[in-house]
């Protein structure tokens, strides 16, 4: 599916579907755990039910409801699925289902996902967990899906280069089940907020590890998860778009739903957004933006690299030059977020260099164009932001992408103004 979509005047109130990295973590928490839990507002999109797909297929029975979704675990004790185990696009169930798989104790499971997760890398985190005891294989040697895993995790030492941070929260969440301690040395991390989102979780389940900052982890075995009861925050990767879209000159967005005291990471595109200039107020749970003379300066993006397409659009928009810095991991994500941002907003007018680990973009007027969204979601979404301030008419081709993670994108755009059409 495509989406024609045109210049428009963006004012208005969103709600924001609930966290994609939290929901996920609950669905695996929960399905580890004893007894039932109840997940209250998870975000429903391909990629969470793709975890809840997985760890139904290892045992836990799990029910999805309009408002919640209940979960009775397996106590960590995941069974042989009876099949391979897809998990469609979604990396995060990718790697911490990878990590359950390795508690299996008798049999083995093998995973897999669509093209684009079978070229993302995976052989860190595989390479970690043969060294504490399981057997990981890639079928084809490459260190990609897909992957047959069996258990069982005895404990031990490893180290592990965490280009991507699920690598480090699949170590975490799996070895409180694992048979003896596991140490881990952490010899590189980006993305440091989503581990602390990770170490969060294990706090509020009572589990019990040592660390030295984020350089060196001990988690000793034989612990146990809890059923718990808990409500899924809103997902600040999803709020970004419209965030800066209500930063652009004549627009005001309110994103309902956020929670500034979260550990999500992206919750630094607010400030941002600030730093270029945006007028922004946050509430409780309401974050309001008015739109201002935007100015390019330079950010660090590696805690946050989903950010990446959507500040290469504000680049765009701001006067003089924005450095997107310090994010080579957004080159192993759903796609290689830098080539394809510079391509796609080149396409439409934008002057844009390419560095190794991130962007400088040069702001100016952008132009409608035919583009791709290359199936992936945020890349999509960040180029309908860009439509909705360029002059003509804009294509965005593959656009059902979106539903990995935000389903009612188009329709949450078009209700506060923007021009958005469906042509298969």
């Amino acid at each position: 599916m495509d989406w024609i979509c045109e210049a428009a005047t963006l004012r208005g109130s969103v709600e924001i579907p609930g966290s994609k990295s939290h929901t996920i973590r609950a669905v695996a928490i929960a399905s580890l755990a004893e007894g039932e839990s109840v997940i209250r507002q998870p975000l429903d999109s391909q990629d969470a039910r793709s975890a809840v797909a997985a760890y139904r297929a290892l045992g836990a029975a799990i029910e999805t409801g309009a408002d919640a979704w209940h979960v009775k675990g397996f106590a960590g004790k995941p069974r042989v699925p009876d099949d391979v185990i897809d998990v469609g696009n979604s990396g995060t169930t990718l790697n911490i289902v990878m990590g359950t798989c390795a508690l299996i104790e008798e049999g083995a499971a093998v995973l897999t996902g669509d093209a684009q997760i079978r070229r993302r890398p995976s052989g860190p985190l595989a390479a970690s967990l043969n060294d504490l005891g399981a057997s990981v294989r890639s079928t084809r040697n490459n260190g990609c899906p897909p992957f047959v895993v069996a258990g069982p995790w005895r404990g031990g030492d490893t180290a592990i280069e965490a280009v991507s941070s699920q690598y480090l929260t699949s170590l975490l969440l799996n070895a409180p089940l694992a048979q003896g301690e596991t140490r881990i040395d952490v010899a590189l991390l980006h993305e440091k907020p989503y581990v602390e989102m990770t170490l969060d979780w294990l706090r509020h389940e009572g589990i019990v590890w040592h660390a030295k900052g984020f350089a060196a982890f001990t988690v000793p075995g034989g612990q146990r998860y809890r059923a718990f009861d808990r409500r899924i925050p809103g997902d600040f990767s999803s709020a970004t778009f419209f965030l800066a879209a209500g930063a652009l000159p004549g627009n005001d967005v309110s994103c309902a739903g956020l929670d500034m005291n979260d550990t999500q990471g992206d919750r630094a595109v607010v400030e941002y957004l600030r730093r270029m200039g945006a007028d922004i107020e946050t509430g409780s749970e309401t974050i309001r933006v008015r739109g201002n003379t935007l100015k390019g300066c330079d950010l660090d993006l590696n805690a946050t690299p989903d950010a990446l397409p959507m500040m290469a659009v504000m680049g765009c928009f701001a006067e003089g030059e924005t450095r997107l810095l310090n994010v080579p991991q957004a080159r192993i994500k759903e796609t290689d977020r830098i080539a394809v941002m510079g391509r796609e907003l080149a396409k439409m007018g934008a002057h844009i260099e390419e560095l190794p680990d991130g962007l400088i973009v040069h702001g100016g007027a952008l132009r409608g164009a035919e583009v791709q969204g290359h199936g992936d979601h945020r890349v999509i979404m960040a180029l309908a932001v860009a439509a909705s301030r360029a002059t003509g008419v804009t294509r965005i081709h593959g656009a059902d992408a979106v539903a990995v993670t935000f389903p009612a994108f188009a329709a949450s755009l078009s209700a506060i103004g923007g021009i958005v059409e469906f042509q298969t």
